[in-house]
């Protein structure tokens, strides 16, 4: 598996609550979706704080930090970068200046249209301090014409192109806004008079607020203390939402378009049973992602589930980076097989995806090593043939396997002695809602919005150093 996680946004309007401190655990929940740096900026009504660090949540802040974020409103960012390097300065929230506010923007999302939009800004005066296509969100959003923030937003979500969902923070409002297409998740929830944003429902659940629905595609939402209130901001005609949120991304306790993510993935393994049956001793599935559909897989099957890896928790992004010899035989850092249970078994393996297949591969080395007589893979992600450009760092076509080989010829690739896809009929009847609900690019190469094949998520962040 080489995906990396889209960005979590979160938001808070709470006044007398402890506002950094309730983003702080909102985050915590969300560190799933970025790993990379983290950021939480607030208001009490007259000025804009912001702090925000490299590294996870609980590396960017402490008790001091959190102290010295006052205030009744707050927005929050855990980020993986798909638009600039991972690096402090394009860390967010970030915070740029209107003609008549302090504007603070976290955002989950990629905007295709950004090196031209940026030099259009540019054009106009504007300088940039990041790499980010998030600036350019939030200097067009500062920069549109109108009398309002309201109008100003409308104004840029008819100029940008792409996948966006936004948290906005000013001295007064707070402010929810998600693109058209509707393609990154954000829904809204209230506990006692104080109301939420977030990219995952399970956030909410961490503050203990009540979920109420989710942020419609292309609705503004915004909250101040007169309450809350919500516009139309754009229409595409389209809903392109992202199926990866459903296979891999969002947290198995979220509620997404009215499905928790758990028992989606349950049926995704279901029907792989019934796509791919095999003769087995023993079920498992890559933890933590695939655990879910393994068990979907096992019920449906009857095949016994078992966990025969046992996966370290404090692996993840680091500072710290292994030497060579660990680097070649990295998945051991992540993975631990355990050949009591694996010896001389069949062993049917649920994943959720296969990407550049650098991961795979060694997973089916580790589980010869423990003794497993045979290896049957089961994907529940269909062939990845195209890039995504709309908030995930996947690769380019070239470095996608299913872009150039066969189902047998992967399989011989990765030492499995089968391997089985689960359709994209079979993938969507999962989730169970309606094809023109999807974004299903990475598969079939339909875009919601047309796009350059070969783009550079380092463009802009080359643009800023004068390359």
């Amino acid at each position: 598996m080489a995906l990396r996680e889209s960005c979590g946004i979160s938001g808070i309007y709470a006044p007398g609550e402890d506002v950094a401190r309730l983003t702080y655990f909102a985050l915590y929940s969300l560190q799933h979706r970025g790993q990379e740096s983290a950021g939480i900026a607030t208001s009490d009504g007259r000025m804009i704080r912001v702090h925000t660090a490299m590294g996870l949540v609980a590396q960017a802040f402490n008790e001091g930090v959190l102290n010295q974020l006052g205030g009744h409103i707050a927005i929050g960012h855990t980020r993986y970068s798909t638009a600039g390097s991972s690096r402090i300065a394009n860390a967010q929230p970030i915070v740029v200046t209107s003609s008549s506010d302090e504007i603070a923007l976290g955002h989950n999302g990629n905007i295709i249209n950004a090196q031209y939009l940026r030099q259009e800004l540019e054009d106009q005066g504007y300088t940039f301090a990041t790499g980010t296509d998030s600036e350019v969100i939030a200097n067009l959003i500062a920069s549109a014409p109108g009398k309002s923030l309201s109008d100003k937003i409308k104004y840029a979500m008819g100029r940008l192109q792409g996948a966006y969902s936004l948290v906005l923070l000013t001295k007064d409002k707070l402010i929810g806004v998600r693109d058209p297409f509707g393609v990154r998740p954000l829904c809204l929830g209230s506990f006692n008079g104080n109301w939420a944003i977030a990219s995952e429902s399970c956030a909410l659940d961490q503050l203990g607020m009540q979920f109420l629905r989710e942020v419609a595609p292309g609705e503004v939402v915004i909250i101040d203390d007169s309450g809350v209130h919500s516009f139309v901001g754009g229409d595409s005609g389209r809903r392109a939402l992202c199926i990866f949120e459903y296979i891999y991304f969002a947290r198995p306790d979220s509620i997404i378009n009215g499905r928790r993510l758990y028992p989606t993935r349950q049926a995704m393994g279901a029907g792989l049973s019934q796509e791919y049956p095999v003769d087995a001793d023993l079920v498992i599935g890559i933890p933590d992602s695939a655990t879910a559909a393994g068990v979907g897989y096992s019920q449906a099957s009857g095949i016994p589930f078992g966990e025969a890896f046992i996966k370290s928790r404090y692996v993840g992004r680091t500072f710290i980076e292994p030497d060579q010899r660990l680097r070649e035989t990295g998945v051991r850092l992540k993975f631990s097989p355990l050949p009591e249970v694996l010896s001389g078994k069949r062993v049917v393996v649920v994943d959720d995806s296969i990407v550049r297949c650098t991961t795979t591969p060694r997973i089916v080395s580790l589980l010869r090593g423990a003794g497993t007589k045979e290896v049957h893979l089961r994907i529940c992600a269909s062939p990845i043939r195209y890039p995504c450009f709309f908030g995930i760092d996947m690769a380019t076509r070239a470095e996608l396997i299913a872009a150039h080989k066969s189902v047998p010829e992967i399989a011989e690739f990765i030492g499995a002695d089968s391997l089985g896809y689960l359709s994209l009929d079979g993938l969507v009847r999962a989730v169970g809602l309606p094809w023109d609900t999807f974004c299903l690019a990475c598969f079939n190469g339909d875009y919601s919005v047309p796009v350059q094949l070969e783009m550079n998520k380092l463009a802009l962040e080359t643009k800023r150093n004068g390359a």
